[in-house]
């Protein structure tokens, strides 16, 4: 089954709620059964959440010599750990559409995911190693307080968050320090509430970072401003397609996906958002020996 034909699939499911059950056991049946003819990812984009991880993926797969899986975000490392690497696998090419795409390109091929939420989970460093330990990471680093107010506003937009964003980063802390001890000590405990209602802890980026870099080296990542991403695409574009050994292609348009329009950051919370983040990424600064001037 192409992973076109599975995308369809999908999508008729989705609007046939009744035959949804059959659809599930039609997907175990699949994987269980195909999932060791697929291959694994090449590329991992692993986060931070709201720093364009969508539009450098959507630009990455209009590359001809990448090949989509199904979907962007498969939240294997994370919350779907436990469907195992057979169900993993079935979301991207067998061995064989590669090996003959890679004849047709007469270069290798790659296929990847992004998942922001890899970059913060407690437990993905470890499980990415184990499973496929020479992974090149694509990471995407934003303002931590232009990232932390665009995830408000999308969870505002999806129904998730009630609060301003004033009271939600005030009552952050509370509502999600248990969860997060929760998830660091037991690799069985998952928590989707800690990842819509955590603002600012997901900026604090050298945390996540010190963690990944105990499992892979430095060289192993590509680590990328996401402010430089907006404003110079095809450089960035680029310099992505260098660290993944592809050849170079021309993309006609560099279109922006998931970019929301909403009202402007109150200056006094900016300001205050200053004052806290500013060690973190001095200290994100040093670990990377690059500065991003954050302000």
């Amino acid at each position: 089954m192409t992973i076109s034909t599975r995308i369809k699939l999908g999508n008729w499911f989705r609007n046939h709620q009744t035959s949804l059950t059959f659809a599930r056991r039609l997907n175990r049946f699949y994987y269980t059964t195909t999932g060791s003819l697929h291959t694994l990812p090449d590329f991992l984009i692993i986060g931070a959440a709201r720093s364009g991880t969508t539009s450098l993926y959507e630009y990455l797969i209009q590359h001809p010599c990448i090949m989509p899986g199904v979907g962007k975000e498969i939240y294997y490392f994370d919350k779907k750990f436990n469907q195992g690497i057979n169900w993993y696998k079935s979301f991207f090419p067998t061995n064989l559409s590669k090996s003959k795409l890679e004849k047709k390109q007469k270069t290798k091929c790659l296929t990847g995911e992004a998942t922001p939420r890899y970059l913060h989970y407690p437990h993905a460093p470890k499980r990415v190693h184990n499973l496929i330990p020479n992974v090149k990471l694509i990471v995407l680093l934003r303002n931590p307080i232009d990232r932390s107010y665009s995830h408000y506003q999308m969870e505002v937009d999806s129904g998730h968050e009630e609060l301003s964003f004033e009271d939600a980063i005030v009552q952050e802390e509370q509502k999600i320090t248990d969860d997060l001890k929760k998830m660091e000590q037991d690799e069985n405990f998952y928590s989707v509430n800690f990842y819509r209602k955590s603002y600012l802890s997901r900026g604090i980026y050298v945390d996540q970072l010190k963690r990944w870099f105990e499992f892979f080296p430095k060289e192993q990542f590509l680590i990328i401003q996401s402010e430089e991403l907006y404003s110079n695409t095809p450089k960035v574009y680029e310099k992505v397609l260098k660290f993944l050994d592809l050849p170079d292609f021309k993309l006609n348009s560099f279109k922006p996906h998931r970019m929301r329009k909403y009202s402007n950051i109150n200056n006094e919370t900016r300001k205050k958002l200053i004052d806290y983040f500013k060690p973190y990424n001095e200290q994100l600064y040093q670990l990377l020996d690059r500065n991003f001037g954050w302000n």
